[in-house]
């Protein structure tokens, strides 16, 4: 390996200089990082004496008394300027092949307004809750080129160092004079003036000093982050949803992120190309479709078909057909599984085949069970339900059981679970002795060992939106529980959560009502180009938003 010829400083920092013929081999400083080498050379010997002397170095600087000298706290940062950070990294995401996002905080807050990078949901990794708790304190640091494979390393929660951060001032759009000054943060590629990362020991001094200070941190007390975080808190302290709604400053939605953009009124974004990002501030004036059970639709994400779900009427015309093909009853047991016949006689008369899967050669409690259920009615299924672990509908067929996507493939308490009849290539029920050895039943296992493509709840509406300017159309379409805090796919079988999916929309629009009596709503909202029936047409949707209301959370 190639050694500098000499060392000499530039700007207060060291630097190795080589002479003519020769080159060198840097790597990267943080304990356990891949050992790959950056340089100009094109050919070098990389010995087992160089790599444990490149080990060496790394416990050697990272047991330095002093971080930095150049550290900064972000409650003393300046756009324009050039620091490092001391940090506890909260989130991370990729963005691109050529950027990776690091979400981190020091338990001071920037005095500008940091820029937040847009992500998708599925795409940032870190405690949600923790993330949504911090973001006033936390800033987005974009890191580039040789710094993502470390970048990517990092875990979340540990302290980093990051060295040079450039603090940016964001540039101002033409159309928003006079609007907040936002800084983004970026860590540029190279390893000039000492750019980079690295991990410091947990026993380092400044470590400790910093999880001391984030640790006695009382968020409730420092939280003047911004206005819509400072909305969330107003609900918190308020008795009732009635408080807030005469005051339009006031919103029941937030925000989950893009807080800095500034809002766009709805007159404006109708005249605007497709795709682009605004944040809204809205009435919603009408919504689609009633009843509201109806909003929940069942999606492949395989062949993109939506679908209704099943309502109890449905659910129950299912079941008595399966019913006709009655249960064996004389079918034996096997060596996976054991059958017991159950006689409704005080009920409807009614034959029922109860198949218990065994685990381990044995049979399980009821709370951990699967059982695989012949000729049951829907409220019977119900029952067994609330007492089994999983449930999986079948039929006989031939002396032998099969499923029928025509039912609810499985069953867990309020989860009904649907597969898709298209893209589903059904096995024999005999595959889930491959999952007779492993711990619980995990649905995502049972679907695959059974070919069986699941399909997923979402929430599906239409809103129409309002505010002083004009009035726009937006989906709402959401297969996770964000918007409205509520599993799509436990609602239909949960009586409360589907009283407090009203309450939300009653006050969202509550009827019989003025629109100026309408509370406020701050929203994402994104716009893309659809082809209806072969014609072009620009289309909204909510996102990165959910509902505030304490009263009902």
């Amino acid at each position: 390996m190639s050694k500098f010829t000499r060392i000499q400083k530039y700007n207060n920092e060291f630097q190795g200089i080589s002479s003519s013929g020769f080159s060198a081999l840097v790597f990267e400083g943080i304990i356990d990082a891949p050992l790959v080498p950056r340089t100009s050379s094109k050919s070098y010997n990389f010995t087992t004496e160089d790599q444990k002397a490149v080990e060496t170095l790394r416990s050697w600087q990272l047991r330095l008394p002093n971080i930095s000298s150049s550290r900064q706290h972000l409650s003393n940062v300046q756009p324009g300027q050039y620091f490092d950070l001391l940090c506890q990294l909260v989130g991370k995401a990729e963005i691109d092949k050529a950027s990776y996002l690091l979400k981190v905080w020091d338990g001071t807050k920037c005095a500008f307004l940091p820029w937040k990078v847009y992500v998708e949901d599925d795409a940032l990794e870190g405690d949600r809750d923790a993330i949504n708790r911090l973001q006033g304190f936390t800033i987005d640091v974009l890191v580039y080129d040789n710094h993502l494979a470390l970048a990517k390393s990092l875990k979340i929660g540990s302290y980093i160092v990051i060295q040079n951060v450039h603090a940016k001032l964001h540039s101002t759009p033409i159309e928003n004079p006079g609007h907040d000054t936002y800084v983004e943060f970026h860590l540029h590629g190279g390893t000039c003036y000492g750019r980079g990362m690295s991990v410091p020991p947990e026993d380092n001094s400044d470590v400790k000093e910093l999880k001391n200070v984030l640790d006695a941190l009382d968020l409730q007390q420092n939280q003047t982050l911004n206005p819509v975080l400072d909305i969330q808190l107003a609900g918190q302290m308020s008795p009732s949803f009635d408080a807030l709604e005469g005051c339009q400053q006031l919103s029941v939605t937030v925000v989950s992120s893009h807080q800095q953009w500034q809002i766009t009124p709805l007159a404006s974004i109708i005249t605007k190309n497709a795709p682009q990002k605004f944040h809204v501030r809205v009435k919603l004036r009408s919504f689609q479709p009633h009843p509201l059970y109806q909003s929940v639709k069942l999606y492949c994400s395989k062949c993109h078909s939506l679908l209704d779900s099943p309502d109890e009427q449905s659910l129950n015309k299912i079941f008595e057909d399966f019913y006709n093909c009655s249960p064996n009853t004389s079918a034996p047991n096997t060596f996976w599984y054991q059958s017991a016949i159950w006689n409704t006689v005080n009920l409807d008369n009614r034959t029922v085949a109860i198949h218990f899967v065994k685990k381990y050669d044995i049979l399980q409690s009821p709370e951990d069970s699967l059982i695989m259920v012949e000729g049951g009615s829907f409220k019977q299924i119900c029952k067994l339900s609330s007492q089994f672990n999983t449930i999986i509908p079948v039929k006989s067929k031939e002396e032998h059981l099969e499923i029928d996507l025509s039912a609810p493939f499985l069953i867990q308490g309020n989860k009904w679970l649907y597969g898709c009849k298209k893209c589903s290539n059904i096995k024999s029920l005999e595959e889930l002795k491959s999952l007779s050895l492993k711990g619980g039943w995990d649905v995502t296992e049972i679907a695959e060992a059974l070919g069986v493509e699941l399909l997923r709840h979402l929430f599906v509406m239409n809103f129409t939106l309002e505010d002083e300017t004009g009035s726009l159309n937006a989906y709402l379409w959401q297969h996770s529980e964000q918007f409205f805090r509520i599993p799509p796919s436990d609602i239909l079988m949960d009586s409360n959560l589907q009283e407090r999916l009203h309450e939300i929309m009653n006050v969202l629009c509550p009827p019989e009502k003025q629109m100026s009596d309408f509370p406020w709503m701050d929203c994402c909202i994104r716009s893309y180009n659809a082809n209806n029936e072969g014609k072009e047409q620009i289309c909204y949707e909510i996102f990165d938003t959910f509902i505030s209301m304490p009263h009902l959370n």
